[in-house]
């Protein structure tokens, strides 16, 4: 059974009234139960879990110390095309946008990644609207076979594929697929994605289990916070993560909680989530999930990130540019939206260190398969 029939059997408005009817008496059996399971994360996604956050934060710190350890890995997205064919509302890189836009030639490509080499990263991940047409296959063939030889460790966040052309980018040296459903929402989905293949709410879902049976070795997903009630979101997400967790368990699975953030469009969240909700998700997921990354990114502010390290965060990106060209050339075309947190890698690392953690580049080479 697909993720998507799974889920056709439950009802949004259920769970959604489930989470806010929890009581205190839930959250502390929740807290106390030997092993989390989904009934106990629905307390703790509730705002009767408020009260207990201290709590949450101190075992999610423990629980990821025993798993992890004390590293956080560090990447940077590395964007190669700002052309798309979706109307996602939300996205700076939205079709009906009138913006500049670029697809980096793969010298470009190379350059960009030569800068982001020199700045100690040995794992990229490669970003691009949907737009198959401009980033086709033997276009991405081409960076991969440049790109390969300087990283131990490449990932990709593009449109959706079929089976087939992810074992292709795998048999290039690709191991990492990231695809966000951005809501998990029937409704708000068909809402915020008017036009395009992106509007496709079943084929996006399937991607990460398209992903598991070309063999990623890592799988990361993630819903857009901002588009609906986060407590609900947190909730299909974990579910996503766990039925992944079952049926790919030789992948490694990582969760990202990416808020939306000013882009072209000038789009307004309907749901906000503020930084206190931001941790509670964020506490409560790595409770029940004890051996899923979780991912951080530039979209959130410093001080914010800097205070999040302890708690659960197993990945961070730095120094991050979300427009196509960014690293090493004058940007001509539209980012997809505003980063929050501009510190240099050097400057995140350092900051990584005086936490009482360690940063690590590589965490990841092919060699250790042979």
């Amino acid at each position: 059974m697909s993720f998507y029939e799974k889920i056709s059997r439950l009802r949004w408005e259920e769970i959604e009234k489930q989470i806010m009817s929890c009581t205190p008496a839930d959250v502390a059996r929740a807290l106390a139960a030997r092993s989390l399971g989904m009934d106990g994360f629905i307390s703790l996604l509730s705002p009767a879990a408020e009260q207990a956050m201290e709590e949450m934060a101190q075992r999610a710190q423990r629980l990821t110390q025993q798993r992890f350890g004390r590293v956080i890995s560090l990447f940077a997205p590395l964007y190669l095309s700002n052309e798309c064919t979706n109307a996602c509302v939300y996205c700076g890189f939205n079709v009906q946008n009138t913006v500049d836009r670029l697809t980096i030639a793969v010298k470009q490509a190379e350059a960009e990644a030569s800068f982001l080499s020199s700045q100690g990263f040995r794992h990229i991940l490669l970003v691009s609207g949907e737009a198959p047409q401009a980033v086709t296959m033997e276009y991405l063939t081409k960076i991969l076979q440049k790109l390969r030889p300087s990283f131990s460790s490449i990932s990709i966040e593009l449109y959706p594929m079929p089976t087939a052309d992810y074992q292709t980018l795998i048999s290039n040296g690709v191991d990492g697929l990231v695809v966000y459903q951005e809501t998990y929402n029937k409704q708000s989905y068909r809402d915020v994605h008017p036009a395009g293949s992106k509007s496709n709410y079943r084929w996006r879902l399937e991607t990460p289990e398209r992903g598991g049976e070309a063999g990623f070795r890592r799988i990361g997903i993630g819903a857009l916070l901002g588009l609906n009630n986060w407590r609900v979101e947190g909730f299909y997400l974990a579910l996503h993560a766990r039925y992944l967790l079952r049926n790919f368990w030789k992948s490694h699975i990582t969760i990202s909680f990416p808020r939306l953030r000013p882009a072209a469009g000038a789009y307004k969240p309907p749901y906000p989530v503020s930084d206190a909700q931001f941790l509670q998700l964020i506490t409560a997921l790595r409770l029940l999930l004890p051996d899923a990354g979780l991912v951080l990114s530039t979209r959130e502010p410093a001080y914010l990130r800097d205070n999040l390290i302890p708690v659960g965060i197993t990945s961070m990106s730095a120094g991050s540019c979300t427009a196509p060209g960014g690293y090493t050339h004058e940007v001509q075309a539209q980012a997809q939206f505003d980063i929050a947190d501009h510190r240099s890698p050097e400057a995140v690392a350092k900051i990584i260190k005086e936490k009482g953690y360690e940063p690590v580049w590589k965490d990841w080479d092919a060699a250790f398969l042979q």
